[in-house]
């Protein structure tokens, strides 16, 4: 799989594990976080644009991409380990200023939970189809996603017939459809029932009401959003994404109303693959934007005076 990507990725070991990144050019860090199913093949694109003046850091979550998959009995698979694993990478980097953070799909769930322990690191977010929030209210969870939380057939169409990362590649685009190449990237590292064991945790860990797992957590990472409402944000949403959909957008926009929002109507969920070139050009401008560091400046004047 190795051959897929075309940088050379490094592996981070930690409690018997090791995880896969991508450790990228020289400069401020943007660190990039993928969802699910997905890994770090979905950000070479734009690791290619950004690698010439900034330092890319991509993880694979334990479980995807190039990492190690291991079973239940070796790795518990939850949203606050991915953070802790993130946490672990980014610390081993020496990553601690300066960070524009990239997220996407449960990424925005690990980053932001990152983001809420570090605020002062954070220099920028870029979000993409995501959430760091519970469902919103007028928006529920998709029967596709229900069947595989909940029921044995769900188990069985995800590790069994990879049917969650093969139907993504189909579905999670719509402007134009994925080349056969790229597809078979994408669901490359889900080869296995054993390898697909991320992509069904991963679904199996939404919480939804107070009594599940990480309930309380996502809801101290949502309250964490208000530390960002003066940090700079750009916002790229496909609209044709039927679970990130309109009711996670309007969310955003209530949470970070300083964030330039851009919005494509006839693209889905991997808007990195829908409307690659434009994305692209946004988040290179968006960096390159002087403002930030006047944001940042002011930041830290009224911190000194308090």
């Amino acid at each position: 799989m190795e051959a897929l990507l075309p940088f050379k990725g490094q592996y981070f070991e930690r409690n018997g594990l090791k995880q896969h990144y991508l450790n990228q050019g020289q400069g401020e860090p943007v660190v990039m976080v993928h969802g699910n199913p997905s890994w770090c093949y979905y950000y070479r694109n734009l690791v290619e644009a950004l690698q010439s003046d900034h330092q890319c850091i991509v993880p694979d979550h334990i479980g995807c991409g190039l990492s190690d998959k291991p079973d239940d009995m070796d790795y518990d698979y939850t949203l606050e380990n991915r953070i802790n694993d993130l946490d672990a990478l980014l610390d081993h980097l020496d990553i601690k200023e300066n960070i524009t953070l990239v997220v996407h799909d449960w990424g925005g769930m690990i980053g932001m939970g990152y983001a809420a322990r570090h605020p002062e690191r954070i220099k920028r977010l870029v979000i993409l189809n995501t959430a760091a929030f519970h469902l919103p209210q007028d928006k529920m969870l998709p029967i596709p996603l229900w069947i595989c939380r909940n029921t044995l057939l769900g188990t069985l169409l995800v590790r069994g017939f990879n049917a969650f990362s093969s139907i993504a590649s189909y579905v999670g685009v719509k402007r134009k459809p994925m080349s056969k190449e790229v597809r078979e990237a994408f669901v490359a590292p889900f080869n296995s029932w054993k390898n697909r064991i991320s992509t069904l945790r991963f679904v199996q860990d939404i919480p939804l009401s107070p009594e599940d797992r990480n309930y309380q957590l996502v809801s101290d990472i949502a309250s964490s959003l208000s530390q960002f409402s003066e940090t700079p944000a750009l916002v790229c949403w496909g609209l044709k994404d039927f679970v990130f959909d309109k009711y996670f957008l309007e969310q955003w926009k209530q949470r970070l109303p300083q964030a330039q929002f851009n919005e494509f109507a006839d693209c889905g969920h991997y808007i990195l693959e829908d409307a690659s070139d434009e994305v692209i050009s946004l988040v290179k401008s968006f960096i390159l934007e002087p403002s930030v560091d006047c944001v940042l400046k002011r930041r830290k004047m009224a911190d000194s005076k308090a």
